[in-house]
């Protein structure tokens, strides 16, 4: 892969509040992503900068480089009541390109010395180089760490996901977290119909997350926004076409069919259950099941 085009600028406010999801408020360093998740959900969001969200979203990416002075600011403002903020829900805060410009682990100072709670969502194993600022924040307000592994299947990591470490390397991370004592545990999401959210491939990812210490495991199930379909739909025609045909009729719009959905919530909530593992939020339900994917 070329080596990306890195752009940095200059951002307006750190801090985003987010309505209709788990956590009020959200923080991201970069945009753009050198994993190259196939299912990606911000993909859709270099759109707005007239970029494309196949090649163009891996190859072209955004630095606030002046992240950490803006979020000190609001921060220190008086109006701020320190919510938990979680990092990284767009792109991934530790992607390679935070080796060199270091936005996540400014911000974490920022939170630690303005005692403010924040969670991190990571595929990456650079967030144990940050470990003595999670405990640092751990100790004077909240620090929660979620390793993202939709699953544990070499092969399918391998296809889905090209740029990003092993799930053996993710989980090792989240062994060490866990064992220095920070609260770190495993997103199994997005699960992917016919490929990661069928019985064995689930039970294999609980199993994994328990065996390397989580503390707790959450799930859920890909939806396809219409900025993100066609890039998705295009990579299964390359990589999986059998499932072509499935996936149209399994996803009408955005979620599954309801039936399918609450099915795989009732697989993944069994297996975490009997596993004995806690589960930090609520996965949100989607939509159904097919007679194509019956037995996915």
């Amino acid at each position: 892969m070329a080596r990306p085009v890195v752009n940095e600028v200059q951002c307006k406010s750190a801090i985003n509040r987010v309505h209709g999801m788990p956590f009020k408020w959200s923080l991201n360093p970069y945009r753009g992503c050198t994993h190259g998740c196939h299912y990606c959900y911000a993909r859709a969001t270099h759109a707005f900068l007239n970029l494309d969200a196949d090649d163009g979203f891996t190859s072209v990416l955004f630095a606030k480089v002046n992240l950490a002075e803006v979020l000190r600011r609001e921060l220190s403002a008086a109006s701020w009541k320190r919510e938990s903020v979680s990092i990284g829900t767009a792109t991934d805060p530790y992607q390679p390109i935070e080796g060199r410009y270091r936005l996540t682990r400014a911000a974490l100072e920022a939170f630690v010395d303005f005692r403010s709670p924040a969670s991190v969502i990571t595929k990456s194993t650079m967030i144990v180089r940050d470990i003595d600022l999670l405990l640092g924040l751990r100790r004077v307000a909240s620090a929660t760490v979620c390793l993202s592994i939709p699953t544990v299947d070499e092969a399918i990591w391998r296809a889905t996901e090209p740029g990003t470490p092993s799930p053996a390397q993710r989980l090792r991370a989240v062994e060490r977290l866990a064992a220095a004592g920070i609260n770190a545990g495993v997103a199994m999401a997005p699960l992917l119909p016919g490929l990661s959210a069928g019985e064995a491939q689930v039970a294999a990812t609980v199993q994994a997350a328990k065996d390397h210490g989580a503390r707790f495991l959450w799930s859920g199930l890909l939806h396809l926004d219409p900025g993100i379909r066609d890039h998705y739909l295009g990579f299964l025609s390359e990589r999986f076409p059998d499932l072509v045909d499935g996936y149209q009729k399994l996803y009408p719009g955005r979620s599954p069919l309801p039936l399918y959905a609450e099915r795989v919530a009732e697989r993944a909530a069994r297996l975490r259950n009997e596993a004995g593992l806690d589960e930090r939020s609520e996965p949100r339900a989607g939509a159904g099941e097919t007679h194509q994917l019956a037995l996915l």
